[in-house]
């Protein structure tokens, strides 16, 4: 059997009714070219099992269906293109959004060589969004396009979830950890793509089905965007992270503090008391980095190691104080509060670094060290 040029990747989930409409304008639109449809479907509830299977009897589609579905749209369309046969992938919506007629234009840059990973752009001149958006529905995407911008380049749209490119530059992806629905961009990062060319296209609304874009798909967006900060810059991200949690917890802190201190506690007992709501507020930042990054922590024990740290920088904290009133320090409220806090962020620094804490994923590759 000859293997296929193209391979067109249709993550599903409940599309049964999209499927039908999608197939014919897809292969409308590669008449002439050899393709295959994977379509990727996450335990769908609907009927897209006896859809796909009327429809490979015209049209050269294979269903894959995902049992235990992991990472979402993302990992279904990772797990296509290691199914996949063809020498170029495309990845597309099954619910018609994504307009099948400019697969031509999106695969013309990668056939004549002149790009390395092609984009169906809605924010370059030609491209356009149905105008059943509304106002907060665009000023959500033009923010999430904004946080992507430091590693995404020049383009305009990397949120496109329309994308091609070739196997081998796929093949050169390094530590693929996708998570929600944004595969786009972390393959435009980790396959260190050089050359990205955008095609216009007009983002439709939906015919069929719900849309997927919930609240808790922004969320784990912003844990993706935390994830690619850490691997395209493996040396400023956790220093950010690290100044980000910092400043949260002094702020909760202070506030703590100046309670204290109104209500006649002590000098020792202000700030260490304080502190507590320090290590709290930090807690919750740690227990985010433990679920999203747990499958890549090196440590087995991390909130053992967190209660550790806690407590040696609580101890410095304390004693920072007590140092400075036993001495006769002659400090104010705020002096009092930014020494004793410092002293204690600098141990909790040293230690988080120490024992690789330092609320970012990926600092090494266990899985490839286990194999060495």
């Amino acid at each position: 059997m000859e293997l296929p040029r193209i391979s067109v990747i249709l993550p599903t989930l409940n599309e049964a009714e999209n499927l039908p409409l999608a197939l014919p304008r897809i292969a409308a639109a590669l008449e002439g070219r050899e393709f295959e449809v994977l379509v990727i479907d996450d335990a769908s509830r609907d009927n897209t099992p006896a859809v796909c299977a009327d429809l490979a009897r015209d049209y050269p589609l294979t269903l894959h269906i995902r049992p235990e579905p992991r990472n979402g749209l993302s990992g279904a369309v990772l797990e296509g293109m290691a199914l996949a046969r063809g020498e170029i992938f495309v990845v597309m919506d099954a619910d018609l959004q994504h307009p099948p007629e400019k697969l031509p234009e999106l695969l013309a840059p990668l056939e004549r060589g002149e790009a390395d990973f092609t984009l169906g752009s809605r924010y370059v001149p030609g491209g356009s969004t149905q105008d059943s958006w509304g106002p907060l529905r665009r000023f959500n995407s033009r923010i999430a396009t904004l946080l992507a911008r430091p590693f995404s380049g020049g383009t305009h749209d990397p949120m496109s979830g329309f994308f091609a490119l070739r196997r081998a530059t796929f093949e050169q992806a390094q530590r693929l950890t996708p998570l929600g629905y944004k595969v786009g961009l972390e393959l435009m990062c980790k396959c260190r793509v050089r050359s990205v060319r955008e095609v216009p296209i007009h983002f439709s609304a939906r015919t069929h089905g719900q849309s997927k874009l919930t609240l808790h798909q922004q969320f784990r967006y912003l844990e993706h965007l935390s994830r690619l900060y850490d691997f395209c810059y493996p040396r400023l991200s956790p220093i950010l992270k690290f100044l980000i949690a910092t400043a949260c917890g002094w702020l909760v802190a202070l506030g703590a503090y100046l309670a204290l201190v109104a209500h006649n506690v002590g000098p020792v007992a202000a700030p260490a008391l304080a502190y507590l709501f320090a290590i709290l507020t930090t807690a919750i930042f740690h227990f985010r980095y433990v679920r999203t990054q747990r499958e890549f922590l090196l440590s087995s024990h991390p909130w053992l190691d967190f209660a550790v740290i806690s407590l040696a920088e609580w101890c410095a904290c304390w004693l920072c104080a007590l140092w400075l009133v036993g001495h006769g320090a002659r400090l104010s409220t705020l002096e009092l509060f930014i020494i004793t806090f410092a002293c204690a962020t600098i141990v909790r620094y040293i230690l988080r670094k120490e024992l690789m804490q330092d609320i970012r994923g990926l600092r090494k590759d266990p899985r490839k060290e286990n194999m060495l």
